[in-house]
């Protein structure tokens, strides 16, 4: 099966050696999103809400790069480097996900790149 590499300039530039997002059949692996501005490719300023925000809608644009949404999400990833905020970074969530969620793990992170606060990655299937 063949790969496709999904790339959007509606979401940061890759900071490393990986691609945005992989696409395998009906399947799309996204990378971790952190809260940096597309067009500038620096952190946002702002408390945790912001940095979800943030990410967030850097994850929803490579989606829909993709051709999907994140009504199509079916695993995330969140990475906070204090769990303290985790209900705060819920309540986030919960702006851009619907009922039925998405399978999710939270872990407690010692450091992210760039010094942020938060992270997301997802996997995506396309109906």
């Amino acid at each position: 099966m063949s790969r496709e590499i999904i790339h959007t300039d509606q979401a940061p530039a890759a900071i490393g050696p990986y691609s945005q997002a992989v696409r395998v059949g009906d399947t799309v692996y996204l990378s971790g999103q952190i809260p940096l501005d597309p067009a500038s490719g620096l952190v946002i300023e702002g408390d945790i809400e912001a940095q979800a925000h943030r990410a967030f809608q850097n994850l929803k644009a490579v989606c829909e790069a993709a051709g999907g949404s994140l009504a199509e999400v079916v695993r995330l990833g969140l990475y906070l480097t204090d769990l303290g905020a985790f209900g705060k970074v819920n309540s986030v969530m919960g702006e851009y996900f619907n009922p039925p969620y998405p399978a999710r793990s939270t872990v407690e992170v010692s450091a992210l790149p760039r010094g942020v606060a938060f992270e997301v990655d997802a996997i995506l299937v396309l109906r």
